[in-house]
């Protein structure tokens, strides 16, 4: 298929596009930012410019995996949130169903599914998060920009039969995270394959497998996140005592650690069940916290990416890109 792949500059965009090509697909990247595989520059929310790239590229797929995302909210107003991440994807679907598409994968976020109170962490039990969590609310423009789009993607299967397939990714960025200090780096991306976190490598691979199911599936939100090895029931003990959790399951985890001087968390406020992905698309990811444990064990690279001088290619262009 010659697929449209929006955010193509971008962190998941570098892998992503290789694995569509292997696969035998035609590759049409989009994105403000140039790159290897961006063949159009410009923005998502150009209405007359995504109707030209369906019509000269015959586009029959599209990967929507470009927006402004959460570290962007200091750096655009509101406004741009909702002309790129809400306007823009109706753009790409109002295209998609007038040029007859039976596809279209969108890039989501588990960030949406994050309100305040679960973000401070106040309760006796970790969060367990799946998709069939209660109401949403959103704490910035940023997951409820996700959130509107997500609702787009449902009108457009039930109004007019684009199946799309929603992927609530967790997190796969590169750079140190922009609010926790401690532990940093890649101690605390290690800590995150436990319950909160994925390899680029395996979100690419999500939005690969997506596109080929989409069709038999229809309609589906899903959360992509490395497989956790915790049970609901751990929820209590996770919040007061991980540690002791982690144990049972990796018995010399806290002495791999140690040789590293590194530290296990003391306390998981949250974790993402990836379950559902798995049950109706058949998409496990294949990097979990028993692969970083392996490494350690075998002096071996750590199996993700870890960049702490990575900077957007939106942001090194100066402009504003639909790419991260």
């Amino acid at each position: 298929m010659r697929v449209l792949l929006t955010g193509s500059s971008g962190w998941l965009g570098r892998f992503l596009a290789p694995m569509l090509r292997q696969a035998g697909h035609a590759v049409i990247g989009l994105d403000m930012a140039p790159g290897t595989d961006t063949q159009v520059l410009g923005s998502v929310a150009d209405r007359a410019l995504v109707e030209r790239v369906f019509a000269e590229h015959g586009i029959e797929a599209v990967i929507h995996a470009g927006g402004l995302h959460k570290p962007d909210i200091v750096r655009y107003p509101a406004q741009n949130f909702l002309d790129v991440n809400v306007a823009g994807t109706l753009n790409l679907l109002e295209c998609a169903k007038a040029a007859g598409h039976d596809r279209f994968v969108f890039t989501s976020t588990t960030s949406l599914m994050i309100s305040q109170a679960i973000r401070d962490e106040g309760g006796d039990a970790a969060v367990w998060l799946d998709e069939a969590g209660g109401s949403l609310a959103p704490r910035n423009i940023y997951g409820v920009t996700k959130l509107a789009a997500e609702g787009l993607c449902r009108i457009a299967w039930a109004e007019h039969g684009l199946a799309t397939i929603v992927l609530r990714t967790s997190r796969f960025f590169p750079e140190d995270d922009d609010t926790h200090a401690v532990p940093s780096g890649e101690n605390l991306k290690a800590n995150e394959l436990l319950h909160r976190r994925l390899t680029v490598e395996d979100a690419a691979r999500a939005h690969l497998v997506a596109l080929e199911q989409a069709p038999a599936v229809g309609h589906g939100v899903f959360v992509i996140s490395a497989p956790t090895p915790f049970a609901r029931a751990d929820c209590a003990e996770l919040k007061r005592e991980a540690a002791a959790v982690i144990a049972r399951t990796f018995p010399d985890a806290a002495a791999l650690y140690a040789a590293r001087g590194w530290t296990l968390p003391a306390s998981i406020g949250r974790v993402y069940d990836a379950g559902l992905a798995e049950r109706v698309l058949g998409f496990r990811c294949e990097t979990d916290f028993a692969a970083v444990l392996a490494a350690l064990r075998d002096g071996a690279p750590l199996p993700f990416a870890h960049d702490p001088a990575y900077v957007s290619p939106k942001e090194r262009g100066g402009g504003q890109g639909i790419g991260r």
